[in-house]
């Protein structure tokens, strides 16, 4: 008898034991039957192609994919660069005004700057006031990769308004912020 704890190595079922575990299936069992995939104009959205949240999120990975395109050799996110613009643009900027600047909460902008600081990008220093708050510099090579990323995002940008055209850039702007100031 295997006790909790006791090596079962292969944790298949044993009389009397505790936690008595069922045998693997079989390996041919457990294949499972893949199917064609789908054109994706063949693919039933349902309320979804008419819900702009859905929109909005397509088209938002759509401009990241693009933007990833664009500056791959930099292996920056289109996220990452906004913080590197925002750090850039309000040099000793403290990490609570930067998540409310860049609409992040503190659980994900926390990895994302230990990103940018371990690459070498970001500098953190301690508020002399409040021991517990950072302000945020950029680093030389910070600066030049922003500078290099700025470039490419411009470029970004182009594509942006061609597809939406400068007609209609101003209010396309317009409602994305009031989106942003609705839903917040």
């Amino acid at each position: 008898m295997h006790r909790a704890g006791s090596a079962n190595p292969r944790n298949v079922r044993t009389a009397g034991s505790p936690r008595m575990r069922a045998k693997p299936a079989p390996r041919a069992a457990r294949r499972k039957v893949r199917l064609p995939p789908l054109p994706a104009s063949d693919i039933d959205l349902g309320p979804l192609a008419g819900w702009l949240g859905f929109h909005l999120r397509l088209a938002q990975s759509s401009s990241f994919q693009s933007f990833a395109r664009l500056t791959q050799e930099f292996d920056v996110r289109p996220g990452r660069f906004a913080l590197l613009m925002l750090i850039g643009r309000n040099p000793g900027i403290s990490q609570t005004a930067l998540s409310k600047a860049n609409g992040r909460d503190k659980s994900t902008l926390t990895p994302a700057l230990a990103d940018l600081t371990r690459r070498r990008l970001v500098t953190r220093r301690r508020i002399s006031e409040d021991r517990r708050s950072y302000q945020l510099f950029l680093t030389p090579a910070g600066k030049a990769m922003l500078d290099e990323l700025t470039e490419r995002a411009k470029r970004h940008e182009e594509i942006l308004e061609r597809i939406v055209g400068k007609a209609d850039r101003a209010r396309f702007m317009e409602i994305l912020k009031r989106i942003i100031a609705g839903v917040a």
